[in-house]
Parts: C-alpha cells; structure tokens; sequence
C-alpha cells in the first residue's frame, strides 16, 4: 500500500513539476513579448492623456468631417478634370487652407 501512496505522490510532484515549468515557460514568453514589443514601440510617442470631455469629442468629430470633405472634394477634382495643373493647385490649396480652416473652427 505505501508503494502505491508513493508512486502517486511521485506523479503528483512530477505533474506538478510539469505545471511548473509550463508556467515558468510562459511567464517567460510574457517577459520576452514585453521587452520586443517595448523594443519596437520605444520610438513611438507616448498616448497623451487629452480632454475626454463632449467638447472635445464634437471637436474631434468636426474636424474629422472636415478632413474627409476636403479628402473627397479632391477625388471629385481629380475626377473631372484631366488636367495636371488643376488637379495639383486644388490639392495644393487644400493642404494649405485645410489646418488655417480647422484652427478657426476650433477657436
């Protein structure tokens, strides 16, 4: 009987060796993962932590309209006219008056 109680005991501590490892494996994974990532992710700048009110949400929600006009107005350019110079003035008229119409939107 007690060869029995140690043979269990014996598969218990060996399976309970295996878990071990198995998670010792993976939290080092976990460790490899974070450090790649933060490796990769340094050179990015960091989320700032902005106004999250409904002031600024309506405020991103503008301006993100605003942008997608200006966006499709070009393509409607781009479509009817065939010629090069029309087609660049327009973008180039839309890049430079685009941020001077969001600062006044904002203000």
């Amino acid at each position: 009987m007690s060869k029995e109680r140690a043979l269990r005991r014996a598969e218990r501590e060996q399976e309970a060796a295996a878990t071990a490892a198995a998670r010792a494996a993976e939290v080092e994974r976990q460790r490899r993962r974070t450090a790649r990532k933060a490796a990769w992710t340094s050179w990015l700048p960091k989320p700032r932590k902005g106004p999250g009110g409904i002031i600024a949400q309506r405020r991103r929600t503008r301006s993100t309209l605003f942008v997608i006009a200006v966006v499709v107005v070009n393509m409607l350019i781009w479509l009817a006219y065939p010629d090069w110079a029309a087609r660049f003035l327009a973008l180039a008229l839309s890049l430079l008056i685009t941020p001077i119409v969001l600062i006044l939107m904002t203000s």
